[in-house]
Parts: C-alpha cells; sequence; structure tokens
C-alpha cells in the first residue's frame, strides 16, 4: 500500500475493559453515552460497520458493511493520551506514568519557580474550566502561574494571554518538561492560556501546547521516517511524540481545522504515514460532560468522511480510531474513562471483515507497518492479511 492514515477521534471509547474498575471506571461507554443524544447521527460510520464491532449494536447493525472492524482493548497500564497514542504507535507501557491526586511535592514547585522566576497557585487537581474561573482574578492581581493536575499524568500551566506572553508561558513549560523527569516523569506538561476577566468570565484559547515525554522505544513513526517514508503529524500528534519521527507536522484550532488538514494531505502525492489526532471530542465534550456536544462531533465529523475517502486511491487505507474513553454521561470524575477503543478500517482493498476483540491498541502500528512494506518490531501482531 502507498498510503496510510490514522485518525484518532480523541477519548471516543468503546465499553468498560475488564480491569476498568481498578481504574475507578465502572459502566462507563463514551459511545453509548453519545447514542443517547437526539444529535447524533453517524450513517457513514454505520455503514463501515462500526455498529458491527462487539459490544456497539445499539448503534445498529449493517447486513453488508462496507470497512473492516474490530475492538482493541488496552494493554498499556493506563488511560491517557500520551500511552494511548504510544501504543498505536506499538509501544505498550507496562507500568502508568506519575499522578498527583494531591499535587505535585515542594521540591518541583520550588525548582519551577526558580527556573521560571514566578510563584505557583492552586496546585492540586482541578478542572480546567474550574480552575481559571476560580485562580483567574489572583493571577492576573499577583501574576503567578496556575498550575494543576487531573487524575492524568499531567503538569497543566494555564496563563492569561494579556498577563503573561505565550512565548513566556511556552518557556515555562520547556522548563517544566526539564524538571518533570525519572521519579517525576509526567507524560504531559500542557500550556493552557486563557484570556477574559472576572467580570465577563475566562475563557481558555485554542492556543494549547503540550509537551510529551520522548518516547521510551522506537514508534511506528521512527520507523516511517528511517525506511525514507513520510511521517505526516497532524493535530497534537508532534506534541505527544515530542516532535521524533515526524517529517512534517501541523497544529489543528479545532476538529474541523484538523479534518481540513487531513483532507489537504489525502489531496497530496506522498508515501507513508499520515497521523491524525482530533482533540476536540475529548476536550470541549468529554472532559467537560456535554453528551449533546460530543454527539454532533461525531455527526460532524461522519459529514466529513465521505469527502475525505473519495479522496482515497487504491493503494490507501485509513484507521478510524480513539486512544481512551472520556465518558460524557459519567459524573463520578470529568476525567479519562478506562475503556476499549473501536477499530474502522476503509479503504478500495479492504474487505468487509469483523476481527472481534484485540488484545493491544499495537495492532494498529503492526498492521500499518506491514501495509506499507516498513520493518518495525512491535508487540502488537498486524492483521493485514486479514483485511485485504
Amino acid at each position: 500500500m502507498k498510503r496510510v492514515f490514522i485518525i484518532v477521534l480523541d477519548s471516543c471509547g468503546a465499553g468498560q475493559m475488564p480491569d476498568s474498575p481498578s481504574f475507578g471506571d465502572v459502566g462507563v461507554h463514551t459511545l453509548k453515552s453519545c447514542a443517547t443524544s437526539e444529535f447524533l447521527s453517524i450513517p457513514n460510520l454505520k455503514n463501515l460497520g462500526i455498529g458491527n464491532i462487539e459490544g456497539q449494536s445499539f448503534l445498529g447493525t449493517e447486513a453488508n458493511p462496507t470497512g473492516a472492524v474490530c475492538r482493541l482493548a488496552e494493554a498499556s497500564m493506563g488511560k491517557d493520551t500520551t500511552i494511548g497514542h504510544w501504543e498505536i504507535a506499538g509501544i505498550i507501557s507496562p507500568k502508568p506514568l506519575p499522578v498527583y491526586p494531591n499535587g505535585f511535592p515542594q521540591e518541583v514547585l520550588d525548582a519551577f519557580e526558580q527556573a521560571t522566576g514566578r510563584g505557583v497557585l492552586c496546585n492540586k487537581p482541578y478542572s480546567g474550566t474550574d480552575v481559571i474561573r476560580d485562580y483567574g482574578p489572583e493571577q492576573l492581581k499577583t501574576g503567578k502561574w496556575i498550575v494543576y493536575t487531573s487524575a492524568d499524568s499531567v503538569f497543566q500551566i494555564a496563563a492569561h494571554e494579556e498577563l503573561i506572553p505565550l512565548e513566556e508561558l511556552y518557556d515555562a513549560c520547556h522548563k517544566a518538561r526539564e524538571i518533570l523527569r525519572g521519579q517525576h516523569g509526567v507524560g504531559r506538561v500542557i500550556a493552557r492560556p486563557f484570556v477574559g476577566n472576572a467580570k465577563d468570565g475566562f475563557t481558555r484559547t485554542s492556543n494549547r501546547h503540550d509537551y510529551s515525554l520522548e518516547p521510551p522505544a522506537e514508534t511506528l513513526l521512527d520507523a516511517c521516517k528511517a525506511q525514507g517514508k513520510a511521517s505526516i503529524a497532524v493535530g497534537k500528534i508532534f506534541d505527544i511524540f515530542a516532535g521524533i519521527g515526524t517529517t512534517e507536522h501541523v497544529y489543528n484550532k479545532s476538529n474541523e481545522d484538523g479534518m481540513a488538514h487531513a483532507l489537504h494531505y489525502a489531496k497530496q502525492d506522498f508515501e507513508g504515514l499520515c497521523f491524525v489526532n482530533l482533540v476536540d471530542f475529548d476536550m470541549l465534550y468529554g472532559h467537560r460532560r456535554d453528551i449533546d456536544g460530543y454527539a454532533k462531533a461525531l455527526t460532524v465529523f461522519d459529514q466529513w468522511l465521505p469527502e475525505f475517502l473519495a479522496e482515497l486511491g487504491d493503494e490507501d487505507v485509513v484507521m478510524i480510531t480513539a486512544d481512551h474513553g472520556c465518558d460524557p454521561a459519567y459524573t463520578k470524575t470529568t476525567d479519562h474513562t478506562r475503556e476499549y477503543v473501536p477499530l474502522v478500517i476503509a479503504g478500495k482493498k479492504v474487505k468487509p471483515v469483523n476481527l472481534g476483540t484485540r488484545y493491544t491498541f499495537a495492532d494498529i502500528a503492526a498492521t500499518a507497518a506491514e501495509l506499507l512494506g516498513v520493518e518495525f518490531e512491535t508487540p502488537g501482531q498486524s492483521f493485514a492479511k486479514e483485511i485485504l
């Protein structure tokens, strides 16, 4: 095959895994929660066979699907963006990344304050929208960083764009990334800029940036690049992999922007991988527990899909999947949920087969590598021969 597109519908989980309760997640199912909304309409994904995936029959099964499908379990010990994408790219993480339910230790904060010249507010798990509401006024008075975390392995820094320039915020994130290694090696340091005021309210902007740990081993992206193939990163893929293994990248300002970028690359002539992340599902709707918003976003993606598929050539394949869950109906927390993820595969040479439930997201990497003729060692098992 000439090109493989991997499109990650960030957080679009396909139901509770057997070990989900040990992660604090009971009865979670992102897609099923979205299906309760009157705004969910995904006929194109249904035609491809998404409802035929194990545990997804509530979407409606298709007697003659046009795509190959399966459900993937997460073999890594986590439910966050970094570990999920690493596994899609071929790395299984047997240990979870560190989390900080009681905030970061003082030695981390002291090092950060010394490196950046500003103090710290908050330092505890918090909703991203709530933390700027509660600490935004104090930041405007004191100039201190708003540092917070979540149930995931993240060190998040919120800063008002009119008080602290974006360049200074990004530089602070780089410095935090250097501090947060080894024992405190969180998966991501995240820049969370915002605007507004106490009277009218504060809102986050689209100038977010993620600063991830370097992957601990070779990924599908590395293999493609090393063997002369394109390795194109769309959205936060570049940040998730710390820029390693990519030949070209572009950031997204929204799902629609990301879909436009994906369509642009589908119209280009290249050989290799195009890895796309659409983060709004997670950031705007999953974490905010907005069922209708999530459903509407899936509907928009489904409406866009035929235009994208029409650009695929005879030697192209697209894999549509997710990196974890973020059930918008799960009110116990506002964090990610440990779930299976769906995988829908389309292309002119793809057979409409159901591959059942598979052990690891890394099967995507193994399959993509085989389809592209790229040598790559991964714990995943290729299903390339089963779908062609």
